[in-house]
């Protein structure tokens, strides 16, 4: 008779013992000592060791002199991604996105910080690789620290260092219990690890190292494997980078005007995304001054686009250019055509005001086209928030009847530029740094 199949399960256990670690101490000896005390299991080859980042900051010297907390978090910053008072999410130079670049004021002496370790994982080859000298066992290290998460309310401990342990189990191409093909999951494991030894190690209760039995299958024993640097995801995957505040002021940054483009197809979605960001601008009297004519068909623009040619030709023959020189002009309008989009913005006047003098009528029209300009400034913005680039090109104000004509708008539709949407094709060239002072004056 065969027994009954073992069930799947594993050990975690914190290893009491530990002393004050200080700077300069031996962490391999340490954690040998407590690992061996009377009555505990000791180490085995396919053990997980889960260590507090704590001490492994204090054991490399990572304690630093600092009356002002705040300037020992600027110095570990590369990124501000939120800030909401005195609070800052932020990518440290280790590239964590974490609460106050992890510096810490707790557990340390009065008037220091701890930084984090400079480099955990190189710190979890480090120990696993002492450990292996030590008592000649092969184990898996990780290295946590403790982390917030978006949308999530608590803490939870996170690995920011690791070795020999498969950090990533990425299980895509196969299929769950139901034959479903599996596209997005893969879990992290070392995440799931750290929190384990969390739940024992605990936060106040001086419990800096916990041990994992029973899963073997996750140490690898050929080597060290990838580290936790690969569980942080790069800038192109992160669709949640900033902040809101710093994602406008990011997206400000990046509305730059782009001539060229790839043939990459635009997504209508991120455009009506982009007039309804439009629409937010303010605008006089309670108004809606803003439409916006999505040119999505490529006869339409180009019936359009050589409508418009004609015009601006017939003007400048008018005004006594040569046929090479109305050639060399009409051909800067080509970015319309080279572009994938093309949105008109139209200004309405819905609403307006009608005064009996025209000094006021005057400033009743310039008050709509100044919120005409800020929602446009809106849209582009907005494209740029879409990783889209344009290019606002004033063309159809100096044809605005053909435009109307061509597109079959309202009379009171006044076409306002023409947008061109598009991918970049190349990186933005460096825009010359403006001093706000150059722009103010204070009375």
């Amino acid at each position: 008779m065969t027994g009954a199949a073992e069930a799947p399960g594993y050990r975690v256990w914190a290893l009491p013992g530990m002393p004050e670690v200080r700077p300069g101490d031996d962490l391999v000896k340490l954690i040998v000592a407590a690992a061996t005390g009377d009555g505990l299991p000791g180490l085995a080859d396919g053990d997980v060791l889960l260590v507090t980042s704590k001490i492994v900051s204090k054991a490399e010297g990572r304690v630093v002199e600092a009356t002002d907390r705040e300037a020992a978090i600027d110095a570990e910053t590369v990124r501000v991604v939120a800030r909401r008072g005195a609070l800052r999410i932020v990518q440290n130079r280790q590239g964590l996105v974490m609460a106050a670049a992890g510096v810490d004021a707790s557990n340390t002496p009065a008037g220091t910080v701890l930084l984090l370790p400079e480099d955990a994982d190189a710190s979890a080859r480090a120990i696993r690789a002492g450990l292996r000298t030590a008592l000649g066992v092969d184990v898996g290290v990780v290295i946590s620290d403790t982390f917030g998460r978006p949308w999530r309310t608590g803490l939870t401990d996170v690995a920011i260092g690791a070795a020999g342990v498969r950090v990533l189990d990425d299980l895509r191409g196969g299929t769950d219990a139901y034959g479903n093909p599996l596209s997005a999951t893969v879990v992290a494991t070392a995440d799931e690890l750290a929190s384990a030894g969390d739940l024992v190690k605990g936060k106040a209760a001086g419990l800096p190292v916990a041990v994992v039995r029973g899963l073997r299958h996750i140490v690898d024993g050929a080597g060290d494997g990838e580290g936790a640097r690969a569980m942080v995801r790069v800038a192109d995957d992160d669709m949640f980078r900033l902040g809101t505040s710093e994602a406008v002021r990011e997206a400000v940054t990046l509305r730059r005007t782009v001539r060229e483009f790839t043939d990459e197809p635009v997504d209508g979605g991120a455009v009506r995304r982009a007039v309804a960001a439009a629409l937010t601008a303010p605008a006089p009297h309670h108004t809606t001054p803003w439409r916006f004519v999505l040119v999505e068909s490529a006869e339409v623009r180009r019936r359009l686009l050589d409508a418009m040619r004609d015009a601006w030709a017939a003007d400048l023959r008018a005004d006594g250019f040569s046929e090479e020189s109305v050639a060399k002009r009409v051909r800067r309008g080509d970015v319309l055509r080279n572009t994938p989009y093309l949105a008109v913005p139209c200004l309405v006047m819905d609403g307006s005001h009608t005064y009996p003098d025209a000094r006021r009528n005057t400033a009743e029209r310039e008050m709509f086209l100044v919120a005409n300009g800020a929602g446009i400034q809106n849209f582009l913005i907005a494209l740029a928030g879409e990783r889209l680039g344009s290019a606002w090109v004033s063309s159809t104000m100096f044809c605005r009847d053909v435009v109307r004509d061509v597109l079959e708008l309202p009379d009171n539709w006044e076409p306002m530029g023409a947008v061109a949407v598009g991918r970049p094709a190349a990186p933005p060239k460096e825009r010359p740094a403006r001093d706000g002072a150059d722009f103010i004056e204070v009375r």
